[in-house]
């Protein structure tokens, strides 16, 4: 995977006079709010947001200063940047609503998982589209997002995508559009394995007898000052690993034990399993807009 040249000077980011729609509003697109206000990317008063509970839209106004709104066209009609954020099942209901409000000029940023840029392109008639995959970190500005962008997104925009994402951790454009996919299965989530690989560690060490308080924090800041150490070391994983495993040590041992439960290839299932899914949300979407295509063409194919 490698990160995408951009031929000369590539134009600075301006958000400062850009309007910002946000339609659904969970936890990352709510992340993704908060890293853009925290940096001053953008002014309270430009982000408009959608949701259908007036509990939940208080709540956004009251934590961010931002408008909500019931009304997802309205997002649309009135946004320069619009950030899709809605659960890959609803994508099909909420669509229609955006289609008919989106501005030719209007770029659209996708988180929604399995959501291709064809399908959304044909669903909402509109060409400036990216693709993007977060992951969980970014709630606390710590995540990586792969993204990936439609010829017709320009070098200005790819900068504001760049600036937006940013507030989020690292970000990544790829030229190929399945990497997205497989970014979805590994990076995106990758949060999962790691987290279920902590709860797993921790309760082996409470099995051993150490308190749970402590067995949490032992686990944590173990899982946290290896990945810095490999992080700054820029060695390969399986040299690090090497240099903590003594012939005939405890930490040998461990690693028989883990081969022989195929540690690895449990992981590459999970992997793949995650990849398969991104897929199988592909197909269903893109399959509905050939249905509708059919339909029309076609109006006894829906009697």
């Amino acid at each position: 995977m490698q990160q995408q040249e951009v031929d000369g000077p590539e134009p600075a980011a301006d958000l400062s006079t850009s309007s910002l729609g946000v339609v659904g509003t969970g936890v990352m697109a709510e992340a993704m709010i908060a890293g853009l206000l925290r940096r001053g990317l953008v002014s309270r008063e430009r982000v408009v947001c959608s949701h259908p509970r007036a509990e939940r839209a208080r709540e956004l106004e009251g934590r961010f200063g931002v408008t909500v709104v019931a009304d997802n066209a309205d997002v649309a009609r009135r946004a320069d940047i619009l950030l899709l954020a809605v659960k890959p099942q609803v994508l099909p209901r909420v669509l229609p609503q955006l289609a008919s409000a989106l501005r030719a000029e209007t770029l659209v940023i996708s988180i929604v998982a399995g959501a291709s840029t064809a399908a959304l392109s044909s669903r909402l008639s509109h060409r400036a589209i990216v693709r993007a995959m977060p992951n969980t970190p970014a709630q606390i500005g710590a995540g990586v997002t792969v993204w990936f962008a439609t010829p017709q997104v320009s070098a200005l925009a790819k900068s504001q995508v760049r600036a937006l994402l940013s507030a989020l951790g690292s970000e990544l454009e790829v030229e190929d559009e399945r990497q997205v996919a497989m970014a979805t299965a590994v990076s995106g989530t990758g949060p999962t394995y790691a987290f279920l690989f902590a709860e797993s560690l921790v309760e082996a060490a409470v099995h051993l007898g150490f308190p749970r308080h402590l067995a949490r924090r032992l686990v944590l800041e173990t899982l946290q000052g290896s990945i810095e150490f490999a992080i700054q070391s820029g060695e390969h994983p399986a040299q690090l690993r090497d240099m903590v495993t003594s012939p005939g040590g405890t930490s040998a041992e461990a690693l028989a034990a883990l081969e022989r439960g195929r540690f690895r290839t449990v992981i590459g299932d999970a992997v793949w399993a995650a990849f398969r899914r991104t897929l199988q949300l592909e197909a269903s979407l893109e399959e509905g807009d050939a249905a509708d295509a059919s339909s029309k063409a076609d109006p006894r194919a829906s009697s």
